[in-house]
Formats: structure tokens, sequence, C-alpha cells
């Protein structure tokens, strides 16, 4: 029995971020994934602070970063 690749696998959070900061930039982020760490002085390690603390937004940020990788976009 074989199972699915996990998309994420070998993949940081910080290199998810950085990928997404570049693509879409902090308005974009902000757009799909509403956080204040995208929205009000936005940065890469306070944004990670908070995502790693916080489950729900990273697996936001996580599906974002999945969804676009499939279709091509990042």
């Amino acid at each position: 029995m074989t199972q699915a690749k996990d998309p994420l696998h070998g993949v940081t959070l910080e290199a998810i971020l950085v990928e997404l900061q570049a693509h879409l930039g902090w308005d974009g982020l902000a757009e799909r994934v509403d956080i204040r760490c995208f929205k009000s002085d936005p940065s890469i390690k306070s944004s990670l602070t908070f995502l790693r603390k916080t489950p729900w937004a990273r697996a936001k940020v996580e599906a974002l970063f999945v969804q676009l990788r499939q279709i091509g976009n990042v």
C-alpha cells in the first residue's frame, strides 16, 4: 500500500513564508490569510513567531502554499 506524498515534506515554515511573501507580498498574504502579523508591521521573524505558536494560522498558511504550488503559482 502506498501513501500519498506529503507536499510539505522537507519544506520548512520559514521557506514557505519566504516564498509566499516573495510571490504575493504582505498585502496579498493578508488578503488570503486574515492575521494581524501580515498587516501590521510585517516581517518574516515576527510572522514565524506567531505561526509557530498558532496552529490554525499555520495550517492556513501551509494550505495556501500547497494550493498555489499545485496550480503552479509558487
